[in-house]
């Protein structure tokens, strides 16, 4: 997901700068010796309040209150302050945006576009709006919307990298493998820095049988994010798709190390120790890719492995 950007409007007891709540708030009690140091959001929090007393009707109060307790994860507690904050001003676009976040974030879907799409008719030129309402259509695997989105977020800032990477992945899905490069290549030049655009036109690449070019995509991909496990991982498969498998299975064994859930990265180590013939090492592999759980077509072929190990 993009970087979380909440729309929010300060106070004059609280200044919020982002991507990081930074929190610049007047005197307060210092904390006993017996109680727990109270964070930078806590103390927002606790000015927001004191200000929600003082003007019950302070919408904006509701609203940044809910973000810093979006920040701290309690997210029931930051959509009930925007549900507030656009009871008290049904035209407060940023309420609608930021509790479209927090439903995003608790994986509602639904409730995420209804209030994107407020925000959006509120606001038509909100661009992160377009942007985050087609993150959860491509979600929800409405490719055609969510492209949709993604183009609306182009048009009004063509200098989102983000913006061209979602919509390359969108094309790659589709089966539009040039145009997905295409995104690629304009977000790696508005975003040079950008690890996941290079590891996402490396699989293009793969893709389309071009593995030198996305062996050094993935290379790119890792130099800039050295705990990439995809990129790992999906180098690996490269690597073994052209029978450098002593390369295939350092970097998916680096890929597993970073992130020992990923069931595909057993598989596909245990798949290239098939392929060696060591087959005690590929039985365990695809043992624990079947136990984390696999994809139908992926558990097919794992199953067919172990049965050709002689499990």
């Amino acid at each position: 997901m993009k970087r979380t950007v909440y729309h929010f409007t300060s106070l004059t007891i609280l200044v919020v700068m982002l991507p990081s709540l930074v929190v610049a708030c007047g005197q307060t009690e210092e904390p006993t010796a017996t109680s727990a140091p109270l964070t930078e959001l806590d103390l927002a929090i606790e000015e927001y309040t004191e200000a929600i007393a003082l003007d019950p009707q302070d919408a904006e109060a509701y609203s940044n209150r809910g973000i810093a307790y979006g920040d701290k994860g309690d997210l029931d507690r930051a959509i009930a302050d925007y549900d507030q904050a656009i009871a008290l001003d049904p035209q407060y676009t940023k309420a609608y945006y930021n509790r479209g976040l927090a439903h995003y974030t608790m994986g509602d879907l639904s409730r995420a576009i209804a209030d994107y799409d407020q925000a959006i008719a509120l606001d038509p030129q909100d661009t992160e709006a377009y942007y985050n309402r087609g993150l959860a259509y491509y979600i929800k695997g409405d490719l055609s919307r969510a492209m949709a989105d993604y183009d609306q977020a182009i048009a009004l800032d063509p200098q989102d990298a983000e913006a061209y990477s979602r919509r390359g992945l969108a094309y790659y899905i589709k089966g539009d493998l040039s145009r997905a490069i295409a995104d690629y290549d304009q977000a790696i030049a508005l975003d040079p820095q950008g690890a996941e655009a290079y590891s996402n036109r490396g699989l293009a690449h793969c893709t389309m049988g071009d593995l030198s070019h996305a062996i050094a995509n993935y290379d790119q991909a890792i130099a800039l994010d050295p705990q990439y496990a995809e990129a790992y991982n999906n180098r690996g498969l490269a690597y073994a798709r052209t029978g450098q498998y002593d390369q295939a299975l350092a970097d998916v064994s680096k890929g597993i190390e970073i992130d020992a859930s990923n069931a595909p990265a057993y598989f596909l180590r245990g798949a290239v120790y098939a392929e060696i013939g060591e087959r005690e090492k590929a039985v365990s592999d695809l043992e624990r890719a079947l136990e984390l759980g696999l994809e139908p077509s992926l558990k097919q072929n794992a199953e067919a492995l172990l049965e050709e190990s002689g499990r």
